[in-house]
């Protein structure tokens, strides 16, 4: 009897033990806290994507390769914090197909523990702002309904109108036939609803205007383009302020964040700046100004390769997801403060050292061997003379020159 109670005893104390430790470990797996809109810390397992440019074929590869989304399209992450560092619109189809997608995606992660931050890129600012140059055919009729041949037509005859007042005489004389036809090409069915939907109080743009621009997630950074001297005084909740304000007043011809080639949605110098002297000495300013380890940064596409610079205190994440920059599948994991590339069903620890990038990039290259563009990088590596130039592709043709800010940041 006496040594059934001490088994007991010592029974009773491994279960309460045990549900001690698994408490523990529900605290360190619900440890992520939200700081502030803008700052969370303690989070797990952080998945950054890239530029979807209206692939949803592509987006929802990606996002079974993380884990992060079923065959039926569920949320399937958990706790983990999904980072879409913006550019989900253009050059693709079904943008508003992703978007709408991302959006029940987030309530549905919420639910489990996790979250989707969904920020601000230099195409959803154009899409808002009216510059339209980059918008595909199927994006327009994406809004076509039964109402649209009658939207169309108030259009155009808005479009008659303005011309007859400002020169009646060539009115007078213009072939409407021929001009309707032209005309129709450029406002198709579906662009009147398209322009509603992006307009700052539509359903699209007020979504805009929701999103931040950067995000701190643990000790990083997130953000389309990248932060330059000219911004890093500004925290985070005012680059986003600044963006929100921008959009909303936005005039083409008037300059401010949204349209800055070195403000956060168009700057490429931490994806394609030379990474020694005072470049570097640049960046480590801004890491030292907001307190973190590294910034990761979409917008300036790499050929297919999550690409670490500056020993990985700047990784740059736009691989090219979409159809139209070639349909890869790398997108990066930061989990245990370990940054990991996904690239379909394989998995290639990024290197902390840039010295180390030669091996990581031969690794990339037995997964996507038919990839011309990293082999073109490969051989730049390996060339001493032009190592300063294999940080990243050309820039896409839309994309204003890049201008160097080199400086202190207070």
């Amino acid at each position: 009897m006496k040594m059934f109670k001490s088994n007991h005893k010592g029974i009773v104390s491994r279960a309460i033990l045990g549900v001690c430790l698994l408490l523990l470990a529900g605290v360190s797996q619900s440890a992520a806290t939200k700081l502030n809109d803008y700052h969370w810390s303690g989070v797990e397992r952080v998945i950054a994507i890239g530029d979807l440019h209206g692939d949803y074929q592509q987006f929802v590869k990606i996002m079974q390769s993380a884990g992060l989304m079923n065959t039926k399209g569920k949320w399937t992450g958990g706790k983990t914090h999904l980072v879409q560092t913006g550019d989900i619109t253009d050059r693709g189809a079904d943008s508003r197909k992703i978007i709408d997608h991302l959006i029940k995606l987030s309530k549905q992660a919420k639910k489990k523990g996790g979250y989707i931050h969904m920020l601000i890129g230099n195409h959803e600012a154009m899409n808002v702002g009216g510059d339209l140059r980059y918008v595909h055919a199927g994006e327009y009729a994406a809004f076509a309904d039964s109402k649209s041949l009658h939207l169309q037509e108030q259009q155009w005859q808005r479009q008659l109108e303005l011309v007859q007042s400002i020169d009646a005489e060539a009115f007078a004389s213009l072939d409407l036939v021929a001009a309707r036809s032209k005309w129709e090409k450029k406002i198709p069915l579906g662009w009147v609803e398209h322009r509603a939907a992006w307009a700052t109080d539509g359903e699209y743009g007020k979504w805009v205007l929701n999103n931040p621009a950067a995000i701190r997630i643990n000790e990083t950074i997130y953000l389309h383009g990248g932060i330059s001297s000219k911004f890093c005084r500004y925290s985070l909740r005012s680059l986003s302020k600044l963006m929100h304000e921008g959009l909303s007043n936005y005039d083409a011809e008037i300059p401010s964040i949204v349209n800055d080639p070195v403000g956060p949605i168009w700057y490429r110098g931490l994806a394609q700046e030379a990474e020694g002297g005072v470049y570097s000495q640049t960046l480590d300013n801004v890491l030292k100004r907001y307190k973190v380890k590294r910034i990761v940064v979409g917008h300036t596409p790499t050929g297919g390769i999550v690409w670490p610079r500056f020993d990985q205190r700047v990784i740059v994440n736009d691989t090219g997801i979409a159809t139209y920059y070639g349909r890869n599948t790398g997108i990066l994991e930061l989990q245990g403060g370990v940054a990991t590339a996904i690239y379909a069903n394989q998995r290639i620890q990024i290197p902390e050292s840039s010295s180390e990038r030669i091996d990581y990039l031969r690794a990339v290259i037995k997964v996507k061997p038919d990839n011309a563009k990293l082999k073109k990088r490969l051989e730049k590596l390996l060339a001493p003379e032009l190592v300063e130039k294999t940080s990243t592709e050309e820039a896409s043709a839309e994309e204003t020159e890049e201008v160097a800010v080199i400086g202190t940041c207070q």
